[in-house]
């Protein structure tokens, strides 16, 4: 007579599948985390060349002046008369940046205006985003 095994003993095996959801979710954490590393304060405009060294503030207030001459304080629209008490809501410090994104076609008037309001709104610190030429 023979005896049968009261345990059999099965080979192990790698599942696919669930490494397989594992490797999209880490896609997908590592996309939304370098999303969030990006500058999406300001909005798209035709920046003019130069060089320019990296930045080093902490949280800046972007102020855009597109080439229609329209004004936004970190995508919020102001306009020359309200700019001086929407930023002084916004400022942070008396040691807060103010990036100046402006067009390359956008009238220098507008943009000096824009400058001059935001220094009596308190501003101290400009810096003029550019494009990086290599």
């Amino acid at each position: 007579m023979k005896l049968r095994k009261s345990r059999e003993y099965k080979r192990g095996r790698i599942e696919i599948i669930p490494m397989i959801d594992v490797m999209f979710f880490l896609l997908a954490t590592f996309m939304l985390a370098s999303l969030s590393m990006q500058n999406l304060h300001s909005l798209p405009v035709d920046l003019p060349k130069g060089h320019a060294a990296p930045m080093q503030a902490k949280t800046p207030i972007t102020l855009t002046i597109t080439s229609d001459s329209r004004i936004f304080l970190d995508k919020t629209p102001v306009t020359l008369d309200t700019l001086t008490a929407t930023l002084q809501s916004m400022l942070s410090g008396p040691d807060a940046s103010i990036i100046v994104a402006a067009d390359s076609s956008a009238p220098n008037g507008i943009t000096v205006q824009s400058m001059l309001k935001a220094r009596a709104a308190g501003a101290q610190h400009f810096l003029i985003a550019v494009k990086h030429v290599d």
